[in-house]
Order: structure tokens, then sequence, then C-alpha cells
């Protein structure tokens, strides 16, 4: 279902992204923000399943301004989260905006993101003409809570999340109040990634669940 493109930013980076084309016309587009392992299998299959529910999807590979396709197994986390670290914030964000140009031609654009990605997807929202935002598990939000986000938006978190202790996850959900952010009883950090000791099947399904309807009313 999908295929590998590449898009070019305002300040000129080429970067790749992985592409996923519904058989129908589009509902929309949603550009997915990586986790800190790259564009995974996961990751692939999590744009291929929102093809599959009728929208044009776009995996941006932001590691891409390191260095190209960096991928990483779910142990390496250090390596991840030091890529990561090295970043500039606001060329992500130019990387996520050429994303929402390539899906716009579907038509109203979601950003959503996982971990690191659900941080990235809350400033996009801040920061970018998006239609809507989901922000999974996203930690790093607290680093920008005197922004609002510009568009309708939700929040996932786990109540067993160790990197997202409940007052984090309060303090956000003050600090975003006019916009849903659901709490997940048994689940800990990643509990939507199959590939993870933290996957949360039940928790995950009903995320998606949230996730698509929310799309379905703001698309």
């Amino acid at each position: 279902m999908g295929e590998m493109i590449q898009l070019t930013t305002e300040d000129g980076h080429l970067l790749a992204a992985y592409q996923a084309t519904p058989k129908e016309t589009p509902k929309g587009g949603i550009v997915i923000v990586q986790e800190i392992f790259g564009i995974t299998d996961h990751i692939r299959r999590v744009t291929d399943q929102y093809a599959k529910h009728g929208y044009l999807a776009i995996a941006p590979s932001l590691f891409d301004r390191v260095r190209p396709d960096i991928v990483l197994d779910y142990s390496n986390i250090d390596e991840g989260r030091s890529i990561m670290m090295g970043l500039d914030q606001n060329q992500v964000v130019t990387d996520i905006k050429a994303s929402v140009g390539a899906a716009q031609k579907a038509g109203k654009v979601a950003v959503i993101g996982y971990c690191w990605g659900g941080a990235i997807a809350d400033l996009a929202a801040c920061r970018l003409e998006i239609d809507a935002a989901v922000a999974y598990y996203g930690r790093m939000i607290v680093d920008w809570l005197d922004e609002q986000p510009r568009c309708p938006t939700i929040y996932h978190f786990g109540a067993k999340d160790p990197l997202i202790p409940q007052d984090v996850i309060e303090k956000i959900s003050h600090a975003r109040a006019d916009n849903p952010s659901y709490v997940y009883a048994d689940a800990g950090h990643g509990f939507n990634c199959d590939e993870r000791e933290d996957f949360e099947p039940v928790s995950a399904k009903l995320a998606l669940d949230r996730t698509l309807e929310f799309l379905g009313r703001v698309l």
C-alpha cells in the first residue's frame, strides 16, 4: 500500500517520507510523526492503517537531518534520544510543515504523533496552520505549555507511564483544558506500539476508535 517519496522543505532540505494512499478518494490527509526510532515497520503499519481508513497518510523521516535511513531497534533508546536531542526543533517543525503541504492535496490535514512525535504533533498544532492534531504520550509538551493549539487537538496518555507521571498528565491536561485528554488505566508508555513490551491492545483499540471519531468530525 505504501511507498517512499521525497519532500523538499522551505529551507531546501530533502527528506524521505513513507506515504500510504487509500483506494478510494481520500477523506483528508494525515501526517504521522515518528517515535525516536525512525520510520520503523510499526510506523509504516500505522501509516497504512490510516490509509485503510480512507486518509492519505505521510510519515516523514525526521532523522534525515542527521543522516538518511536511520531506523533503530526499540532497545536502542539512548541512541534514539541522543539523535532527537541533537535536532533543531524549528527544523523539525519545518519538516512537518513540508509534510502537511504534501498531505493537503487530500484536503484538510491532521498531525498524529507518538512519544516524541506526540509532542511534535502538539507543537505543530501550536505553530502551524493545520486542521487537527492527536498526541499520544508526548512528555515534552510540558516544555511549551505557554503556547496553545490553534486547532482541535486530543491527547492520549497511559496511567502507568513512568515517563509521564500523573502530576505531569494533570499539568498538561490543565494547560490544554479546551482539548480533551484521555487517560488509559491499564496502559504504560508506548501502549500503541505492538512491537514494544508496553503494548496494551485494549487501550490501543480504544484510543484508535476515539481518534477516528475525532478525525471524522474535524476533517
